[in-house]
């Protein structure tokens, strides 16, 4: 169709509902002027009950201190990435995280608009899970030699040929004997979290809780009553609920990708390692926990710090004991070893009985840099034992962006490397959720119907 048949608001609308966010705008006097079906679906209300109705009518239980659109409007000034509580129409407790901006022309403010994400079925699992722990916690069984933290890894369990990483298992099982925190970091995938199980496997809390979060996975309001846990009625529906430093009392919480944490978090997290107290969100006791933290980060802690990413009095806290985990490509016997290892695994999983690689495909992972670390290389032997037809491992089983690569090259042109990575990270979320593009979106974090088209042009 030419495009001179074009509307140009029409088209803007449709791009507005095609957006995979909740889209609300409102007028200068609270009048709702466009309400996608997103935003009608994360609200739990019909269009047609918020269209062209003063935003307070449709959302009774919100005024304009708590309405973040309407304090836009007043304030002219934009909010980031704010969670709001708040009862609709029908009774039904909504939360969301909020980025709302004034809306322009020509000089004048015409409007707000706000661009929400729906977290409530995020936190009623995060809640869930909590919920989980803390009965877990409780159970008392003879076979369990932890309570509520059965499998978790132990040094053992951690396989290496490599003189240096072998030193720093023996550094991890004197760091067992303490009750100082932990700062462990190193690439994605070299197995962080395997080696800080094994310190609490190894020390005197062993069987008491081990608990893990990460600190990217969840926004800033949501990580922090998680965290400390919260108060009858510090916001809409919050009911007493015990945090994760309750839950790990006596044990250890152990905190992922720290450097992910914001900075205003992080400086509460930095009381309690200094004075052991927690307070739930929205009460006013304190409460005294036993809590070892471990936390671990994907990159150089001094780094994060001159990026302003870490607080550097949280960091000289943490860097008591520290540990730098190797690549895997510093650690080329490894590689021989782990195949081995995880050939065994799968061959036990699916039933298989491969005998192991050909001279081809050892040379190739002995040169291939792997920057995905171990986790890269357990998903390729995974992916090759699912697609062989052969007893022995060779070329023609490794993954399709594999057998492109002259595993010797370690530099590629920044836009191949994109795409190569691009094809990697989505591949491995299809593998990881059995193929199912809505869930491999939501890991990804990108529109289900973005990562359609990805799979379309690349894979």
């Amino acid at each position: 169709m030419p495009s001179e048949f074009f509307n140009t608001s029409e088209v803007l609308e449709a791009i507005l509902e095609t957006i995979d966010e909740g889209i609300h705008v409102i007028d200068p006097k609270g009048q709702t002027i466009f309400y996608n079906g997103v935003a009608a679906n994360h609200d739990g209300m019909k269009r047609s009950e918020v269209l062209g109705k003063p935003l307070l009518e449709a959302f009774p239980s919100l005024n304009h201190k708590s309405s973040t659109l309407l304090r836009v409007i007043k304030s002219e000034k934009p909010i980031y990435n704010y969670s709001q509580s708040y009862v609709n129409a029908h009774g039904r407790i909504i939360e969301t995280l909020n980025t709302t901006l004034p809306i322009y022309v020509d000089g004048f403010m015409i409007g707000a608009i706000e661009i929400a994400k729906d977290y409530s079925s995020l936190k009623q699992l995060s809640e869930r899970l909590a919920d989980l722990e803390s009965s877990l916690k409780t159970i008392k069984s003879p076979e369990r030699k932890t309570t509520g933290n059965g499998g978790l890894y132990s040094f053992t369990e951690i396989l290496t040929s490599d003189k240096g990483f072998k030193g720093l298992i023996s550094q991890g099982k004197k760091a067992a004997r303490s009750t100082s925190s932990v700062l462990v970091y190193g690439e994605s995938g070299v197995g962080k979290e395997l080696f800080v199980q094994s310190i609490h496997q190894e020390s005197s809390r062993s069987k008491e809780p081990f608990i893990a979060q990460n600190c990217a996975a969840l926004p800033e309001s949501l990580l922090e009553s998680l965290l400390f846990g919260t108060a009858k009625g510090s916001y809409t529906g919050a009911v007493e609920r015990q945090g994760l430093f309750e839950l790990a009392n006596g044990g250890t919480l152990f905190l992922d990708e720290l450097q992910s944490m914001p900075i205003d978090l992080q400086a509460k997290l930095l009381r309690v390692l200094e004075d052991g107290f927690i307070r739930r969100i929205g009460g006013t006791k304190s409460v005294q926990v036993n809590v070892r933290i471990m936390a671990a980060m994907n990159i150089d802690p001094k780094k994060a710090v001159s990026e302003n990413r870490l607080r550097s009095d949280l960091f000289y806290r943490l860097n008591v004991l520290s540990y730098e985990l190797p690549p895997l490509r510093e650690r080329i016997d490894d590689i021989k070893l782990l195949s081995e290892h995880f050939i065994s695994i799968f061959n036990s999983k699916l039933g298989l009985s491969i005998k192991g690689m050909d001279e081809k495909i050892k040379d190739f992972f002995r040169k291939y840099h792997w920057p995905g670390n171990v986790r890269e290389l357990k998903h390729t032997i995974e992916f090759m034992m699912n697609h062989t037809e052969n007893d022995v491992l060779n070329l023609e089983d490794l993954p399709q962006f594999l057998k492109k690569r002259n595993p010797s090259e370690k530099i590629l042109p920044l836009r191949e490397a994109m795409i190569e990575m691009e094809t990697k990270l989505i591949t491995e979320a299809l593998l990881q959720t059995n193929g199912n593009v809505f869930q491999a979106s939501k890991l990804l974090q990108i529109p289900r119907q973005t990562l359609q088209y990805k799979i379309k042009k690349h894979i």
